[in-house]
């Protein structure tokens, strides 16, 4: 009788996980080329399309990656994001430099240098797919 018990238990389960499969998001094909830039209401609106989600939930998305971007690259953060397959965003500290005197490259007469305070570079390097899709 045990048996039995735990033979029906699984059925719905797999029932349920072939539904589940069914009602998930279908691979998302090569897209046409798109020839216009995309501000955030236009993005919005053409990742709706693409994916059949609503506008909320894209929205809710998009925040929630720029806010995880802003955590990653902010002074407590790693100070590096990655989006596996697209880029990778990293902060750099630049320090500071002092004045110095130095050959004025242009003129070729010397001249002093002014000092420069600490700053932070951010840097984003796209990943080979990217790249292969701008040639």
């Amino acid at each position: 009788m045990a048996t039995a018990k735990k033979a029906t238990a699984k059925k719905p389960a797999k029932q349920a996980a072939k539904a589940a499969s069914k009602t998930a998001a279908k691979p998302v094909t090569a897209l046409k080329p798109i020839k216009e830039n995309f501000n955030k209401t236009s993005l919005v609106n053409h990742l709706v399309q693409a994916s059949g989600a609503d506008a909320k939930t894209v929205k809710a998305v998009l925040g929630s990656l720029e806010a995880t971007i802003h955590a990653s690259l902010s002074k407590k953060g790693a100070g590096a994001f990655t989006w596996p397959g697209v880029l990778k965003i990293t902060a750099l500290q630049v320090p500071a430099k002092k004045a110095r005197k130095g050959i004025d490259p242009f003129t070729k007469v010397e001249r002093m240098f002014a000092a420069k305070p600490a700053s932070v570079k951010v840097k984003a390097r796209f990943f080979k797919k990217v790249k292969d899709a701008a040639l």
